[in-house]
């Protein structure tokens, strides 16, 4: 029997990932109670504010000062795609789009020509610890659409299909699983075409379980990241947590799980096999049309910053909601 494993590699920060994708981030952050500010209610002495990367009593700052989060930055040239299952997230963009989504919802956004966002994490639950399970996925856009127009859309948890199995789940962000459909990718994105096999499947197997992975096109690219649980056992390879194997899926793969529950998260699909030029939070094709990024965004901040400020939160009593750059307004 021809043996799924590629390769097998430890889970750093970020993630190793493989084209069409740029980048995966897993963020577990146990933060305490919050203020009515929505900061946290703790001391923030000795943390490096503005650049707290450093797991401190169980939870970091990021790039915030007062909240949690990522204060207003520039994207060019990719989509992120942020999956809350704890906490939650504040978007605000130089769209005008804005939303605070979270339990298991999923922010899913085209930068295309250039698009600035903030992301912060406030802390709305004052009697009790505010956890946030978060991971960010940067997926690629091909040289046709690194110009296309910004795209906002929220995929909210009640509408993204979750399939059980007797003694598994997985959710289905992209792609689809036993017939089930994900909700439409946006319409730039390399997922939107199912020619390119794009797959983002978060994946929960009961202790003593086992999950079939299909099997796709020999060519297709697919990374399964075991981020949570004991050890599970892919072709008689046990692989042990807080690892990420490579796969060749031109055949059925059972993953079987050992006597804890285990969560993954799977990222599968058709390489783009282009250039990629990459510097901070732009991706393009060459290092020429790198310094071009730089230089407009420089001049025109990609259409400025409609909020008043750059770490920008909602009000705490809001629940969960989607405004739109044409002013749509949904809430949950």
């Amino acid at each position: 029997m021809k043996n799924s494993i590629k390769e097998v590699f430890e889970l750093g920060f970020p993630w190793q990932t493989q084209d069409p994708f740029l980048f995966c981030v897993y963020h577990l952050d146990h933060y305490p109670k919050g203020k009515e500010d929505m900061s946290p209610d703790a001391s923030l002495s000795g943390r490096n504010l503005g650049n707290d990367f450093t797991v401190k009593d169980g939870w970091r700052m990021y790039h915030g000062q007062s909240i949690p989060g990522f204060p207003a930055h520039p994207h060019r040239g990719f989509e992120t795609i942020t999956i809350v299952n704890k906490g939650f997230c504040d978007h605000s963009d130089s769209l005008g789009a804005a939303g605070r989504f979270g339990q298991g919802d999923v922010q899913w956004m085209t930068a295309g020509k250039g698009v600035q966002h903030c992301e912060m994490f406030p802390l709305l639950h004052t009697e009790k610890e505010n956890t946030l399970e978060l991971f960010q996925i940067w997926l690629n856009l091909p040289k046709a659409s690194k110009f296309a127009e910004p795209h906002f859309k929220m995929l909210w948890h009640e509408d993204i299909p979750i399939v059980k199995t007797e003694t598994a789940s997985v959710k289905v962000i992209a792609g689809n699983y036993a017939s089930k459909k994900s909700p439409d990718a946006a319409p730039d994105s390399w997922a939107a075409d199912a020619n390119n096999h794009v797959a983002i499947w978060n994946i929960h197997i009961e202790a003593n379980g086992s999950f079939i992975l299909p099997k796709t096109d020999e060519s297709v690219h697919t990374t399964l990241y075991f981020y949570e649980g004991n050890t599970i056992e892919i072709d008689e390879t046990t692989i042990a947590p807080n690892h990420g194997v490579n796969l060749d899926l031109s055949q059925e793969t059972i993953i079987i799980n050992g006597t804890g529950k285990a969560s993954l998260l799977l990222l599968q699909g058709k390489p783009i096999s282009e250039p990629v030029a990459k510097y901070g939070p732009f991706v393009m094709n060459t290092e020429e049309e790198i310094q071009n990024a730089m230089q407009e965004y420089q001049l025109t901040q990609f259409g400025g910053w409609p909020w008043r400020h750059p770490d920008n939160v909602h009000e705490k009593e809001k629940g969960r909601f989607a405004k739109y750059p044409d002013g749509t307004l949904i809430e949950k």
